[in-house]
């Protein structure tokens, strides 16, 4: 039989490692962050399909070569890489970070996450 000192031990014990794992697994909803899984200086191919949606008219738009990069990937992380190939300037252009990051993932059917900002 236990005793009522190793069930308040116990019950300590499941209660600390509860509050332990809850702590590391738990995430910061409020500023999403996503990680690149794609080279993104392959990204320099969204150049002209950014450049066709600010108004700036070099050539075709190109749409399918920039998308199909980050088609299929998380939203969050889809807006990872844009973040990273705006940043880095591998579009070779300079360019307001959310304005372009919007319009370009919105033109591949993704979305920027809610609260996201740039890593």
């Amino acid at each position: 039989m236990a005793t009522k000192t190793g069930i308040t031990t116990i019950t300590v014990l499941i209660l600390l490692n509860t509050v332990f794992f809850t702590l590391v697994t738990a995430n910061n909803p409020n500023n999403p962050q996503g990680k690149c899984p794609i080279d993104a200086l392959k990204l320099r191919v969204c150049a002209n399909l950014l450049n066709n949606l600010l108004g700036i008219k070099i050539g075709s738009p190109q749409k399918e070569p920039c998308c199909s990069l980050i088609r299929g990937l998380a939203d969050v992380d889809a807006a990872a890489c844009v973040c990273t190939a705006l940043k880095a300037k591998v579009l070779g252009l300079k360019l307001n970070v959310p304005l372009s990051l919007s319009l370009l993932l919105n033109e591949c059917g993704c979305k920027v996450p809610k609260d996201f900002t740039c890593p």
